[in-house]
């Protein structure tokens, strides 16, 4: 049985026993343990630093390091690993042909030069971020604004931003570097795993489900940071202390407690960094006048301000045209009748759904704005305005067309701009316009009372005399929320159109020397609300990241909390057993640094945040410089200095050179400033990483190093799902060079349309003349994993959160064979050559190149030819992309 199975079974058993927490052991374990600064042993045979490490442990257990692979080997895997894709036939050569000590070094410099190298290692830290565009869960939502964190990692690895910088900016990014735009966007790492919509938007705030969701939500974030940042399995003190780890359940809930005051959301940001702290400027002091910051009342900045605003208000007076509506329909029965004052009144059947359609002669001056009333009236429930039996009504969209004399057709009407006076919260005079039935304008709890929305023309209507407007009044969403008594009314001004709380018109109507301290309150927080949204509004249109967010526009029952929310420590994990609250803190295991943040306001979740990553990214963390270091050197040698990649506890593995790891990661985060490309010039340098698959002694023993623990030899890994992808579309001449943008998905993205996905994610347009782009830049959702994909390296479920599986199986090669893209590549690459070399054996040697990274021997060669003209070239093209030699790197 495998290890992990019988890690598995220990955990059951030692959760079932109650085994005690172990962070009383008298010696804590090596991955708490502080980093030290070491030397390297010294070698006579090198001056490397990582092969003086490898070979004194090599000499420990009797094995002698394998010889230098040859060139075409070595550059065919040094460029899969940096950029994910091949070498040219010309940089093969050039490479081959060129005598110079330092050739090798020069290819790595020009490959970790290369744009490419930025999408190969974005794709790696995306994978451990579980990043996805979309929700996940039942529904699977996409989020259309995912894409520019994606493009916030391909920049930071091409422009070799410092390991430090980088955690910094992804979790706490808006706080501590609030100037930078890319640092907002990096916050897409705390949001890029799934997010049940259902729970933490569709269900009631109130409800025992949200609260389970936000606590479930968090534990996500806790996770991802934690696992990826920390290599800590955290997550399994949700319920108890870790049965294995020094990890109490009260850190875990101080680590949510870091969480509390964000959600999973599209926010703002601007590409223009003046732009960016602007806007931030002005959202700091709004949201300063949303939560009643009473000190904003004595700022002598805002006297002026507030008096002006009053002046003009006093001098603005827009005239309105009611209408005289002639032909009222209903078209779910009811009887509209026009009253004597122009309005229209609702009775009769009351239908669950409505719409009204009113049609009136057209005034005889140019039209720049529509009004629309909504009045009381005795014979409604509650007085109206609306039918509902609350008095309520939802307005779903409100159109109007122009009929002009002679058309058999109207001309629609653009409408911009929309205000109201009063706003239902969530249901907003805005969705009377935004082309979704399942949103619509609500009054509720104000009933009773008249009401007034209005909505500007995009362009300044006129028309021939003898015109008429028709109006289209949509009340859709159901439960009879019908519109009980209108009124329409138009007007030629160009002022702006907005209409101003009962409360303020009250208060303007009272002398500014009788007014109370409650209304000069009142009035100060309206004229400073006004003129931040209004100063908002001027700014160029925002970028929009799905990230971690604390300030952004609600989604359904999805808000923003003014301030962090409560987090409890649950007793076994039960929401309904809640004990003491949870203080911000991270884990008192790392006894080096505090356990607990000191923060100078609790309120500003901003704060917790800042702090965790100040302690993720502290120089006396060891966790975080021991766990990356271990991560790249994964994916270089294909197994980690550690195997357990996201566990450093007791239940993964243990080093295989535990001074080199140590070495690695005081060498990284002190001499290389946290350099990622330092780090792979260090480790691919390397006579250890150089070295050939082949062992320099015969099979090592099961007794000594059955599967390479101790690096005799260079290990022989498979091409990952997008390195085979990306490379069938390179050689075959479909590849699309474009970076950046959102992702290309393979159907039409519409507005309140459901959208059914081509299950057949393998099918995308190869014959088109651009081409198809990187796999990085490929929209997948993640309950669909690609088949393809799936089949290649990535266990059923999530194929975008999986860690690649890189084992063979039968699956893989009857993929790879049958896949009808990949064989219409091969007729692609088939063309390709049959246009580039005149002869069978030329364009077998070209082929060989591209896909094998070196010249077929002749025995090969000659065995080819003969296939190719008995087969064909498509079919040639079809068995290399189906060879060992294709798929694995040795």
């Amino acid at each position: 049985m495998s290890s992990t199975f019988h890690r598995f079974r220990g955990w059951i058993l030692a959760w079932w026993l109650g085994m005690p927490l172990l962070c009383g052991a008298a010696e804590p374990h090596w991955a708490y343990q502080p980093l030290a600064p070491l030397r390297p042993p010294v070698r006579p045979e090198t001056r490397h630093p990582v092969d003086a490490f490898v070979r004194a442990r090599l000499d420990q257990v009797g094995l002698t390091p394998a010889p230098e692979a040859d060139r075409a080997t070595l550059l065919r895997r040094v460029s899969f690993d940096l950029i994910g894709l091949p070498p040219t036939p010309e940089e093969l050569r050039t490479f081959l042909a060129d005598p110079a000590p330092d050739a090798y070094e020069r290819v790595v410099d020009r490959l970790l030069a290369s744009p490419r190298y930025g999408e190969r290692w974005a794709r790696h830290w995306m994978d451990a971020a579980h990043f996805a565009e979309t929700h996940g869960h039942d529904q699977d939502r996409i989020r259309t604004q995912a894409w520019p964190y994606r493009d916030y990692l391909v920049t930071a690895f091409n422009s070799d931003l410092p390991y430090a910088r980088f955690i910094q900016e992804q979790v706490a990014g808006d706080v501590l570097f609030p100037t930078e735009p890319r640092a907002t966007v990096a916050l897409g790492f705390i949001a890029a795993g799934p997010w049940d919509e259902s729970s933490l938007r569709d269900i009631r705030e109130d409800t025992l489900d949200r609260q389970i969701g936000r606590y479930l939500d968090r534990d996500d974030m806790v996770t991802t940071v934690m696992s990826v940042v920390t290599s800590t399995t955290v997550h399994c003190a949700r319920c108890h202390d870790h049965k294995f780890d020094p990890v109490s359940q009260r850190d875990y809930y101080a680590l949510q407690a870091v969480f509390a005051g964000v959600e999973r959301a599209n926010r703002t940001f601007d590409v223009d960094p003046a732009v960016h702290v602007q806007r931030q400027a002005l959202r700091r002091e709004q949201r300063r006048v949303e939560q009643g910051d009473d000190t904003l009342l004595n700022s002598p900045e805002h006297l002026p301000r507030l008096i002006e605003w009053e002046r003009i208000e006093a001098a603005r007076v827009i005239p309105w045209t009611v209408l005289e509506p002639q032909i009222l329909v209903s078209t779910g029965g009811a009887t509209l009748k026009r009253l004597a004052d122009q309005s229209v009144l609702a009775t009769g059947t009351r239908p669950e759904r409505d719409t009204y359609v009113l049609t009136t002669p057209l005034p005889s001056k140019t039209i720049t704005a529509v009004r629309l009333e909504v009045l009381p009236e005795d014979s409604l429930p509650q007085k109206g305005p609306g039918r509902a039996d609350n008095g309520n009504l939802h307005l779903t969209e409100f159109q109007v067309q122009l009929f002009e004399p002679g058309a058999t057709q109207a001309r629609e009407l653009v409408l911009t701009e929309p205000s109201a006076d009063f706003n239902q919260a969530d249901w907003t005079i805005a969705h009377a316009l935004d082309g979704q039935e399942k949103t619509a304008w609500g009054i509720h709890p104000q009933v009773g009372q008249a009401h007034q929305a209005a909505f500007r023309f995009k362009e300044p209507l006129t028309a021939p005399a003898g015109s008429t407007l028709v109006f289209t009044l949509k009340q859709l969403h159901g439960g009879s929320h019908l519109l009980g008594r209108v009124r329409l009314a138009v007007t030629d001004s160009t002022l702006p159109v907005h209409f101003l709380p009962e409360q303020i018109v009250r208060i303007l109507g009272t002398p500014s020397d009788q007014r109370t301290s409650d209304q000069r309150r009142s009035l100060t927080f309206h004229v400073l609300a006004e003129h931040y949204r209004t100063a908002l509004a001027q700014l160029p249109p925002p970028g929009m990241v799905y990230a971690a967010a604390a300030d952004f526009e609600p989604d359904g029952g999805l808000k923003p909390s003014p301030v962090p929310r409560e987090v409890k420590v649950l007793r076994r994990g039960e929401i309904t057993k809640p004990m003491e609250v949870a203080e911000p803190g991270a884990l008192s295991c790392v006894t080096s640094l505090p356990a607990r943040f000191e923060l100078a306001n609790l309120r500003e979740e901003g704060l917790r945040r800042a702090a965790l990553a100040e302690w993720l990214t502290a120089a006396e963390n060891p966790l975080t410089w021991r766990s990356i270091v271990n991560r790249v050197w994964q994916h270089h040698f294909g197994r980690g200095l550690v195997d357990t990649a996201n566990d450093f506890g007791k239940m993964g593995g243990t080093p295989s050179h535990p001074e080199l790891l140590d070495w690695l990661a005081v060498w990284f985060r002190d001499d290389a400033r946290g350099s990622f490309k330092e780090l792979h010039r260090l480790l691919v340098t390397s006579a250890t990483y150089r070295q050939s698959t082949v062992p320099s002694q015969p099979a090592p023993t099961a007794q000594t190093d059955a599967d390479n623990r101790w690096l005799s030899h260079m290990n022989r890994t498979r091409l990952d799902a997008e390195a085979i992808r990306d490379t069938l579309l390179w050689v075959s001449g479909r590849l699309d060079s474009r970076m950046g943008g959102p992702s290309d998905r393979q159907f039409d993205l519409k507005p309140g349309i459901h959208v059914t996905p081509r299950v057949d994610y393998t099918v995308f347009d190869v014959d088109s003349a651009e081409g198809s782009r990187r796999s990085i830049y490929r929209f997948l959702f993640r309950t669909l994993p690609d088949p393809f994909f799936e089949a290649l390296d990535c266990p059923a479920g999530d194929q975008l959160t999986a860690v690649r599986n890189n084992s063979v199986t039968v699956q893989q090669a009857l993929a790879l064979w049958n896949n009808a893209v990949v064989a219409r590549l091969a007729e692609h690459f088939a063309h390709r050559l049959a246009a580039e070399e005149p002869t069978v054996e030329s364009q077998i040697r070209q082929a060989c190149e591209q896909v094998w990274g070196r010249p077929p021997q002749p025995d090969e060669a000659a065995d080819l030819v003969t296939f190719t003209r008995e087969h064909g070239l498509p079919n040639l093209c079809r068995l290399l992309f189906n060879s060992n030699e294709f798929v694995f790197v040795n």
